[in-house]
């Protein structure tokens, strides 16, 4: 039997957005997270859908996993860490603009690659498996490492690797490690879906074509570079063409607009989209997703902006 799994590989971290009259709301979320939420929504209900993380065995960690249950995710073989907590992030708004504060630096999240022969458990037999600049991020050198030899283990036995560098430099020491640790994960990568603002940051390239390009010269045969407002840019197999973006007049969050787009583009490829097309489909759902608050947009308003496109 073919292998249909799919998983994402990071932190999901406790969320807690503004509300009315002073009060938070809390929910789970995390830019890995956030994208696979969108293929559960958009990838069709007989693959196995798996976040693959370190948990904690406090009450936060038991409701997100049972939240992620409630919504048909998985946790595959990941580790439930004695005394370990979940990460949390606040945000406040600038008008549609979001800015995120962090309480994250004993995660269990951290310790996801701790026991190799579980990570690679959990990627097994998956067609798809997606991590981010974020997932590197958060794991000390070493772990990096036993990452990559379980992307490629899984890369070997069929699995497309999707990956989204995602710079962010307060997770980094300082640039060079952030670029050599995104230049090595790219050595394992069939899709790379990155975001402009992000490149130009890091690695000073002038125009997205230019990033597709370099990005591509180490191995990725698709590139869909990221621009938000910005017209895509889809490069599949040294072909390049844009994809114009969907217009919102008023945005009301922001939030985990790119995670999404990159959920709903993968879920278009699996499905046989060709990657315009998917990338359209793409605009269209991360559009839906910056007319709702918070980073999970509800799975029907993600299902109708993908099926309209």
């Amino acid at each position: 039997m073919a292998a249909s799994g799919i998983a994402s590989i990071g932190e999901c971290m406790i969320e807690l957005s503004g509300a009315d009259g002073g009060l938070w709301r809390m929910g789970f979320a995390g830019d890995t997270f956030n994208t696979l939420w969108a293929l559960k929504a958009l990838a069709g209900e007989d693959r196995a859908v798996d976040y693959v993380s370190g948990f904690g065995d406090d009450p936060f960690s038991r409701d997100q996993i049972a939240f992620f249950e409630k919504h048909g995710i998985g946790t595959a073989a990941s580790p439930v860490i004695a005394a370990a907590r979940p990460g949390l992030y606040a945000i406040t708004l600038t008008g549609a603009e979001r800015s995120f504060t962090y309480w994250r630096s004993d995660a269990a999240a951290r310790r996801l690659a701790d026991d190799p022969a579980a990570l690679e458990k959990s990627l097994e037999n998956r067609e798809l498996v997606y991590f981010s600049g974020i997932t590197l991020a958060i794991l000390a050198e070493g772990a990096r490492k036993v990452l990559l030899m379980a992307l490629k283990k899984a890369r070997a036995n069929g699995a497309r690797i999707a990956f989204d560098p995602n710079y962010r430099p307060r997770l980094w020491p300082d640039a060079a490690s952030a670029r050599a640790a995104i230049e090595e994960a790219l050595g394992v990568t069939d899709i790379a879906l990155p975001t402009f603002p992000d490149e130009q940051a890091l690695f000073g390239d002038p125009d997205p074509g230019t990033a597709a390009l370099r990005i591509a010269g180490f191995g990725a045969r698709e590139v869909i570079v990221k621009n938000g407002e910005e017209p895509a840019l889809a490069s599949h197999d040294g072909t390049a063409m844009t994809v114009p973006a969907v217009h919102v007049p008023s945005p009301v969050d922001t939030t985990g607009a790119g995670d999404s787009f990159n959920g709903a583009y993968l879920a278009a490829r699996l499905a046989g989209s060709e990657p315009i097309d998917a990338a359209r489909k793409a605009h269209s759902v991360a559009a839906a997703v910056v007319q709702v608050r918070g980073a999970l947009a509800p799975f029907q308003i993600l299902r109708t902006a993908f099926t309209a496109a």
